[in-house]
């Protein structure tokens, strides 16, 4: 009689594990019929758990954690590092309070691990009182001083930030640079970004930083610089930093730049074919961003449009007065790409087909959506609001501010547009009470600005 095989080895489960994480739930049963999780040494059953939050599985790496006999620091950080990953900053603190209620003190790669998670919950408070123990501890080095960074960028710290940069008493890495680097874009730091270039060993994290800034700031001879520099170090193929050239151009004014880089990519994304058409779309050139919709309709490999996709396609023709093709455009997302419109959908449908002066349509549309709570927004009030002031009609304008000040009275702007309406249909009166109020609530607008490159 021929006897059972011999299960595979831990060994070669924990390499299988390692390569192939969604096995998890098969060898999960293959380590407990060998009694592998019950070895006071936990390798086998930290293994188990990094391969489920791999897998996606944070709920089956909390339950593997509880019912472990014995744990280490690595085990404990190992969960920690799955909480974070998968956007449970609550279950994360709790698990670091146990840790060191169960005589583990944090280690350096703990305080990195639940800095991450201050950074992406912007917990300010929390974030400070790490950096403390960090000090105390003595755990300083690069990978401590990148997460402090982020954490201090990611509140709007930026020096704060740069002085654990420059305080870094280690060598500076390129993960560094690119922690700073892209926290100055974030932050509108623009200049410093810009200085800290002359220093950051150039990879695609940097020079898409680079891109960004110069985007934010119309900066086409840096934005041109740093093109040349991502040629010379072979990054013209890349998708991402190809998509941020696209952006560059787009921002600086320089349509036949964008084409350019567009046409001569080597692989597009959704990404790529939204900012061409968009591009095309914010400039006024409408027929050719419908052009270049049905090109991608034709793509091949395929590239299926998304909901941004058709919300550059829809401004596009808002832009240039193409009512009909709007229309087109709003039934063919909804008949056979199967995409639900959003109000921001809507909202450029309603202020295309108000241009153009058929404001019976515009208001029949306004009204069916602002009887669905789903569907109705602020944009959908503005775009009605300049609907109105632009056909003169002060009857439904006055119905569609009421209900913008129901659904949000204390944001300034609201106001000032309400003013603006009045205005253009000549009742200052009202005009000036909507001013008036603005003063008398203490609400203030937020500032304009604007960015000119000299030079």
């Amino acid at each position: 009689m021929a006897s059972a095989p011999l299960p595979p080895p831990v060994s070669t489960l924990l390499r299988i594990l390692s390569s192939h994480p969604s096995l998890s739930t098969a060898i999960h049963a293959a380590l407990l019929k060998s009694s592998s999780l019950s070895n006071p040494i936990p390798i086998p059953a930290t293994a188990l758990l990094t391969a489920y939050s791999n897998a996606g599985l944070p709920g089956a790496a909390s339950r593997l954690f509880d019912e472990m006999p014995a744990r280490d620091a690595i085990t404990w950080n190992a969960l920690l590092t799955c909480l974070v990953r998968h956007t449970r900053p609550a279950a994360a603190a709790a698990v670091f309070r146990g840790m060191a209620a169960s005589g583990f003190p944090p280690t350096a790669a703990t305080l990195c691990t639940m800095l991450k998670a201050c950074s992406a919950s912007r917990a300010f408070r929390p974030g400070c009182q790490l950096h403390a123990r960090s000090i105390v501890a003595c755990h300083g080095d690069v990978i401590m001083d990148t997460s402090l960074v982020d954490l201090y960028m990611s509140c709007g710290l930026v020096k704060d930030a740069m002085r654990v940069f420059m305080l870094t008493k280690c060598p500076k890495d390129s993960a560094l640079y690119n922690a700073v680097l892209s926290g100055c874009v974030e932050n509108g730091w623009f200049r410093e970004a810009f200085s800290l270039l002359r220093w950051t060993e150039l990879n695609g994290t940097s020079l898409t930083c680079a891109l960004t800034a110069c985007s934010a700031t119309a900066n086409l001879a840096y934005g041109m610089q740093v093109h040349c520099k991502a040629l010379r170090c072979g990054f013209d193929s890349d998708t991402i930093i190809c998509n941020a050239l696209i952006d560059m151009y787009s921002k600086c004014g320089r349509i036949t730049g964008a084409r350019i880089v567009f046409d001569r990519m080597s692989g597009r994304n959704v990404i790529s074919w939204s900012s061409m058409i968009d591009t095309y779309g914010r400039h006024g050139h409408g027929v050719d961003a419908l052009e270049l919709f049905k090109m991608m309709e034709k793509a091949v490999p395929l590239v299926l449009p998304n909901a941004i996709t058709f919300l550059a396609v829809l401004s596009a023709c808002g832009h240039s007065g193409l009512v009909d093709e709007g229309r087109s455009i709003l039934h063919l997302m909804k008949s056979k790409y199967r995409i639900d419109p959003q109000p921001e959908h809507y909202a450029c449908l309603i202020d295309m087909i108000g241009r153009a002066g058929q404001i019976d349509e515009a208001w029949d549309l306004y009204c069916s959506l602002t009887t669905s709570q789903n569907k109705c927004s602020s944009a959908i009030y503005v775009a009605m609001l300049n609907a109105c002031r632009v056909n003169m009609d002060a009857v439904r304008g006055k119905k569609v501010a009421v209900h913008m000040l129901d659904a949000v009275p204390q944001n300034p702007a609201i106001h000032v547009l309400i003013s603006n309406f009045h205005s253009a249909i000549r009742q200052w009166s009202e005009s000036d009470e909507s001013r008036r109020f603005i003063v008398e609530k203490g609400l203030r607008k937020e500032a304009a600005s604007s960015h000119v490159s000299v030079g």
